[in-house]
């Protein structure tokens, strides 16, 4: 066995929903294409042999006491032309924002130049907060998106990325959508090809996704023809669905069914689909999520300003549709997925309580809604490899070596969470991580076996 790496460190991960692994002391076997080939806990017969030869061979790296190895995070919604006006305008109904804020903000992506500053700077800022893999929209341009996956292979950060199609000349601005359906399909086309060619030179992957924005945005010729080519390919797809009132009755008006329904009919819906907010998906769209094997992305900030409404995670969960989180900037005003879990905890608390306080509690609302701060943190690791079809999430053999690096006890104070010697359960710990976390605590990131940010 070939074991270039040695990483001896206290890790936690959630290989099951709702329960954490605790890996203590253990070593990380990784091989040179940055894939876990062994773990071994400090009980296996070889333990102290591998940690020698490790340290003679000078290719171990150890983490001191109070450093914990966490899962990478997967984001799963990002615009990322639209992180310049990321906290502007959230007072805004869907509409408006998009038409008053974000499409002018996402025409500018024409300047590659525009382009390159602003994807440098939103992937950095994405890996100092521990999110090593995300599923990133682009804008209608073509060579702005190639300069978005440049910059992930440049930093080392896993990123799927979508050239988003908006054709129909009756719902999007003249200045900002593709100029036929023809030319959409074919700049979709011409994108997959780029893509496919540029992760030749990225060990950790850099992969296209077709992605209609909504179907708002898009044409019966232009969403069947986005299916026909994600088939041809085998790529990822990736869009909107039942997001808000507005959204979800736009659907209804136009095809006299629901928005799942119709994204299933052009062969849109698979086990590489994942589709944003699904905030009025309904119990019938669910089930066809779970048959088609469709998974969420859940933008638990987002869908408080833009939502409509609570996506019932829980009760979504049980009837096996694969969930992950998302920040979506600038829907969500925050870069960071330990945000976003805290906010997936308390609307879940919001759901099951209800906010009405004229209706007595057993109208108020809706039972067993509830998740906790660890089944959150299954959602933005485990959950969200699932959701992307990917070995990554987990600290398992055969899966990317993906990891941020927290440190909660140092002698440099602001790095220190307070405890007083109360809470050292491993549970607790974790807990405390996940709601007190600091992006200053997370010291390194690695992506694939390979560090790609320090903070020392």
């Amino acid at each position: 066995m070939n074991r270039l790496q040695i990483i001896q460190a206290n890790a936690f991960h959630s290989p099951k929903y709702g329960k954490i692994e605790f890996l203590e002391n253990v070593l990380f076997c990784v091989d040179a294409k940055g894939v876990i080939q062994d773990i071994i806990h400090t009980d296996h017969p070889d333990y102290l042999q591998v940690l020698a030869s490790a340290k003679e061979a000078g290719n171990l790296q150890t983490y001191p006491k109070g450093s914990y190895l966490l899962p990478g995070f997967i984001d799963l919604h990002v615009h990322a032309p639209q992180w310049p006006q990321a906290g502007v305008a959230l007072d805004r109904p869907l509409y408006d924002w998009l038409n008053q804020c974000t499409f002018p903000l996402e025409a500018k992506y024409a300047d590659l130049n525009f382009a390159r500053e602003v994807y440098t700077d939103l992937v950095h800022q994405l890996l100092q907060r521990g999110t090593t893999t995300v599923l990133y929209f682009g804008s209608i341009h073509s060579d702005s998106c190639l300069e978005l996956a440049k910059a992930c292979i440049q930093q080392g950060q896993r990123g799927l990325v979508g050239k988003v199609v908006m054709d129909d000349p009756k719902q999007n601005p003249e200045y900002y959508r593709d100029s036929s359906t023809q030319e959409a399909l074919a700049e979709t086309e011409r994108f997959i090809l780029k893509m496919l060619e540029l992760n030749q030179s990225a060990p950790q992957g850099v992969y296209p996704v077709v992605t209609p924005r909504f179907i708002p945005s898009c044409t019966d010729e232009a969403l069947k023809g986005l299916g026909e080519l994600a088939q041809k390919y085998d790529v990822h797809i990736q869009s909107h669905c039942s997001e808000s009132d507005w959204e979800h009755e736009h659907v209804h008006t136009r095809f006299g069914k629901t928005d799942s329904q119709a994204l299933h009919d052009f062969g849109l819906l698979g086990k590489k689909s994942v589709m944003a907010h699904c905030t009025f998906l309904g119990e019938d769209g669910a089930k066809l999520f779970a048959q088609t094997g469709t998974a969420i992305a859940h933008c638990p900030i987002s869908n408080a300003y833009f939502g409509n409404s609570v996506l019932p995670t829980a009760s979504l969960q049980k009837l096996g549709v694969d969930i992950g989180l998302g920040t979506d900037i600038s829907g969500g005003f925050s870069p960071s997925l330990y945000d976003n879990l805290k906010q997936a905890v308390i609307s879940s608390r919001m759901l099951e309580d209800g906010v009405d306080s004229t209706k007595p509690p057993e109208e108020r609302g809706l039972a067993d809604s509830r998740i906790s701060i660890i089944e959150a943190f299954w959602h933005a690791t485990t959950g969200g490899g699932k959701a992307l079809s990917l070995p990554i999430g987990q600290f398992k053999k055969e899966f990317a070596f993906d990891a941020q690096v927290v440190q909660i006890d140092s002698q440099n104070k602001p790095y220190t969470m307070p405890d007083f010697g109360l809470f050292n359960s491993e549970e607790e710990i974790l807990q405390k991580i996940l709601y007190l976390a600091t992006p200053q605590m997370i010291r390194e990131v690695w992506v694939q076996g390979k560090k790609v940010y320090t903070n020392h």
